[in-house]
């Protein structure tokens, strides 16, 4: 019986050891800049709401501000979530493909929209040059 347990314990000792040796793994350079860029977006879903055209500003190209605050409606209050459903990476450019879904009130009236957009980053630091597709930023209507 001793001899048993003995036995059991060496091998449970040397499963823990083993397991405790883990190889940890370097994070890829796509793998930040995908986090970088969903960072960017939320960043900018975030002065959205908070009407922060400065903020907008320091996180877009000159193109990029153009294309959300150019195209913005007034309202009083939203609500929009962001989900990221692709990266795609080609060379220096970034499209991160994100589904929305928003709820905007304006006097009184609720609109509600989804879509999926595609964010178009550049440069180091990342930064919004256009939105493709569904614009989340052109409601209420």
């Amino acid at each position: 019986m001793k001899k048993c347990l003995a036995l059991s314990l060496i091998v449970l000792v040397m499963v823990v050891i083993s397991c405790g040796k883990k190889e940890v793994k370097k994070v890829s350079e796509d793998s930040k800049m995908a986090v970088e860029a969903f960072d960017v977006a939320e960043k900018i879903k975030e002065a959205y709401i908070k009407k922060n055209f400065t903020a907008i500003e320091e996180h877009t190209t000159k193109d990029g501000a153009r294309s959300i605050l150019a195209s913005m409606k007034g309202f009083d209050s939203v609500e929009l979530e962001f989900n990221p459903v692709l990266i795609e990476i080609e060379g220096d450019l970034l499209h991160l493909y994100i589904s929305w879904n928003g709820i905007w009130q304006k006097s009184g009236k609720t609109t509600e929209e989804s879509g999926l957009a595609a964010f178009v980053l550049k440069g180091k630091p990342l930064k919004l040059d256009n939105i493709l597709r569904a614009n989340p930023f052109v409601y209420p209507e």
